[in-house]
Parts: structure tokens; sequence; C-alpha cells
């Protein structure tokens, strides 16, 4: 049986089929649709394990080489990734977070417990200066998360002035006096973080009279405001700020992580998993895209022209922890799952341009779906950062219509966008674990220049880097694609991700 779906074809992995198969498709090249916001492609770092401490800062006196206190290793890294925003300091450590806490002498700074994340010591090394420190250094955007689970919209107004103001008020004069002369910008400011849960438990509605209390008072010229918005697919939330508070937010946040069972209790191993657990996994990760639809379609009740946008803020594969580390670290391996994972919702968000307009996967360094792992003085990138950067060539692309059609069986992914310089790209996924698969797409509307391509795969489903064997899972180059007449064939190994440039 044949069916034609945007972009995407899914169906039950081990259902049985023959040792290849053959996908068609359409791509129209002259109907370019909504560019791909390049914060799209953002991240997330949170206090939380060694998230920051160790993984991201070190401090100077480190023997791991650094820049005043961040390790040259993972900045380097991220500068190459060209990091487009940065959300900080949470996650539920936003909402027991103070931020008179991390600015003046470090050697003065409290100690303080980390609630969510293990009950662990916190020394508040990083703080406010040191995250737009380490912005700067790596030409990231800022997203900054205020305190609105425990503190207070005066608590947050004296945060946003004292990082913002260039005048010569009180606050201003103490950032000058620890160190910076001139003001930050505060790109996005996120008002609360899942208030419904460690935000504060709070009903929508008692949330958004909140949120349009403090928005009166931090509300800065140039600032996107991003209002917390639901927990996976609770839409009453959505229709509940939309309805009575859209007026005071620029953007709206949605929350949803893959655990291959589906279940908080066990969630699933990030590596030794089976072809079944490998199925389930993007079984559980394709329910975003019905929950971006089903948001959306709230939101165009009431924003009809599209003024506010989706906020994607944290999202990606949580996993049982590693065995032998602490619990509430969110410790866990990364692999070809995850790499694949990736680009499986980056083709989601730009099916979704004109209302998704930044995302942030969960989370940077050592947490989660890290994009890079450190131990010590060691460093190794993972094949999730190898995606994030085979699609760097979409950011601010515009979205091409592409329909697919294909037997039962089949589960292949295709993006495509054109830049302004008339290049096309592709992102082909085949989430197949054992086969390999043909796609033939024919392109309507114009026809490309030369081809050339990249291709990320490994040879088990949980192929993953380690320090000892950091190239494991790397991008190679492709060629085994062709132009026959209009039609651009890609052959698609098995367990794999393809990035096709044709210009």
């Amino acid at each position: 049986m044949k069916r034609v779906v945007p972009g995407l074809l899914a169906a039950a992995l081990l259902a049985a089929s023959p040792a290849s198969a053959e996908v068609r498709g359409v791509v129209r090249l002259d109907q370019p649709g909504a560019r791909v916001n390049p914060d799209v492609h953002g991240q997330f770092m949170e206090q939380l394990g060694s998230g920051i401490t160790g993984g991201i800062w070190v401090g100077e006196g480190s023997e791991i080489p650094n820049t005043r206190g961040f390790r040259n290793d993972v900045v380097g890294a991220l500068k190459a990734l060209e990091v487009p925003v940065v959300r900080w300091p949470g996650g539920c450590y936003a909402d027991t977070y103070h931020w008179r806490d991390g600015i003046g002498a470090r050697a003065a700074r409290p100690v303080t417990l980390n609630r969510w994340w293990g009950n662990s010591p916190e020394d508040n090394a990083f703080g406010t200066h040191e995250f737009f420190d380490f912005a700067e250094l790596i030409g990231a955007k800022t997203y900054l998360s205020l305190n609105m689970g425990s503190g207070t919209p005066a608590e947050a107004a004296q945060w946003v002035e004292y990082i913002t103001s260039d005048g010569g008020s009180t606050l201003a004069q103490a950032r000058r006096a620890n160190g910076r002369e001139r003001p930050w910008k505060i790109d996005y400011l996120g008002l609360g973080n899942e208030p419904w849960g460690c935000g504060g438990r709070m009903r929508a509605s008692y949330y958004t009279d909140l949120m349009r209390q403090y928005a009166g008072f931090v509300a800065t010229p140039g600032t996107v405001t991003v209002a917390a918005g639901p927990n996976a697919e609770d839409y009453d939330w959505t229709r509940t700020l939309m309805r009575d508070g859209r007026e005071s937010f620029d953007q709206l946040s949605l929350h949803y992580y893959t655990l291959p069972t589906g279940d908080w209790a066990r969630k699933g191993a990030s590596i030794g998993f089976d072809v079944a657990e490998w199925s389930a996994t993007f079984d559980q990760a394709y329910r975003i895209e019905a929950m971006i639809r089903g948001h959306d379609a709230v939101m165009d009740e009431y924003d009809p022209e599209g003024r506010v946008g989706l906020a994607v803020d944290e999202w990606g594969a949580w996993y049982d922890p590693t065995p032998g580390t602490v619990a509430g670290h969110l410790q866990q391996q990364n692999s070809l799952r995850d790499a694949l994972l990736a680009a499986v919702h980056f083709n989601i968000f730009h099916r979704h341009a004109d209302r998704v307009r930044m995302s942030n996967i969960a989370q940077m360094v050592n947490v989660l779906q890290a994009l890079i792992l450190t131990d010590g003085g060691r460093m190794t990138l993972t094949p999730t950062y190898h995606a994030f950067m085979m699609y760097k060539p979409f950011r601010n692309a515009a979205v091409l219509p592409v329909t697919l059609e294909a037997d039962e069986g089949d589960r292949v992914d295709v993006t495509a966008a054109r830049g302004d310089d008339g290049v096309v790209h592709f992102a082909l996924v085949n989430l197949d674990p054992t086969r390999p698969t043909t796609v033939r797409l024919a392109l309507e509307g114009g026809r490309p220049g030369r081809l050339s391509g990249q291709v990320l795969t490994g040879p088990r489903i949980d192929t993953h880097n380690t320090f000892s064997d950091p190239g494991a899972v790397a991008p190679a180059a492709f060629r085994d694609m062709r132009m026959q007449g209009d039609v651009l064939v890609v052959s698609l190994p098995a367990r794999s991700l393809v990035v096709v440039r044709a210009g």
C-alpha cells in the first residue's frame, strides 16, 4: 500500500521487508517557504552535574588549558559549530537561582545546594559575568531564564537592570565594579521554567497572571520574551496563555523529551539497546510533530497572523543514567541513534519553520543528549555534535515543499531548503537499522547544480565515540547520488544521515 506524506514516511521498523527499499518523492524548488531561524539550532546548559563545572568552566587556575577559566577545547568546538543561542541557568535550577549569589569575588560567593539535581553543593563560580563572557567568547546570543518559582518581580527586574543598564544607577555601577563596563544584551528572556512542575506547581491561570506581572517589570526593548509554555500535549495550558496573556510575550516554550520506553521510572539505556528499543525511540520522538501541530492550531485561534513564535527550548533523548554515575547528574552516553534523533527533530522543526523559531537541545556538555563529553582534561565530540554540524547550511535557508510516497515498512525523513545563493540542501535520514534505501526525488521548478554530500553512520545501532576512539562516528564524504534527468537519486545506507549540497 502506498501513501503520501510531507517529508516523512514512518512505519514499524520491525515489519517484514525486503533487503532494500525505494522511496519516491517530489521537491518543489520554485516554492520557497518560511526561513529556518538559525536559533532553531540552539543550545541549553544548566548548573547540573558537570554540564558547566568541569565541562565548560574549570577556572583560571586549572591545569586544563583555558581562556579566563573556560576550557579551550570545548570553546573551540563550540566556535566551530557557530552556536546561535545558549539558554541558562535552567531548567529547574533557574527557579532556585538567586543571581546575587553569582556575582562579585568568587572566593566570597556563597555555597548553595542544588535542590533538583542531587542536592550537590554549588560554589557559584559560574554566574552572570561568566555566562555573558562565555556567550561572547563562542559568539552566541543569550537566553536568560528568570526565577519565577522562588524569586520576586523585584529581584528579576534588578537582575535585568544589572545586566543591561548603561546609566549611573547603583546596580550599573556594581556591574562595573565587578569588571564589566559596558552593558550586555539579553537576546531572549525566559519568564520562568516549567511552572506546572519544578518551577512552582502552578495552574495555567495563576502562571498567566504572574507572567503578566513579571513581564511588566522586565520587558526590555530588543529582547524577545519567552513565556513558559506547556508540558508536551497540554493544549489547555497553551490556550490559557494565548487567550489571556499573549500581549505579554513574543514566544511560547514547549518541552518534550524522548524516552525509549515512555516510562520515567525506567527510560531505557543509552547504549547496549536492541532493535526494538531503537524503533521505540523514534516512535516516541515523532510524537513531537503532532504536539507542534496541536499547539500551532491553538495559537492560530488567537494569533492567526503568527506573531508569537514557538520555542522548543528543551528537547532531546533522556535515558537511564550511565551506571556508576550520580543519578541526579543525568550523565549518559551518546550514540548514532542520538545523531539521527537530532536530525529528525531538525527536519520536523524545518517543516514548521513558520511557527518554530527557536529550540534548545538538552544539553550542551556532559548532560543528557550532550554534544560534547569531557573527563578531566579529555574531550570528545558526540554523534549529535556532528549532526548539528551537518545541518549548519540550513540556517536562514528557505524551506522547500517535500512530499514522499513509499511502501509500508519504510522509514525515511527528508527536508530541503534553498539559500540566498541559490544552493539547495537536502537532509535525508534512513531510520531503518539494517536496510539501505534508495530515495528518488523529482525536482520540479528548477534544476540544481553540482552535487556533493556527507554521510553519518556507523557499524552498529549504538556506535558511539569514546575518549580512546573519538572518531567511531564522524561525517564522511558521500558520493552515492546522481541526477537522472530531473530526478535526484540518493542511495542511503542503513541507519544514516546524508546531507546533499546541490549548487
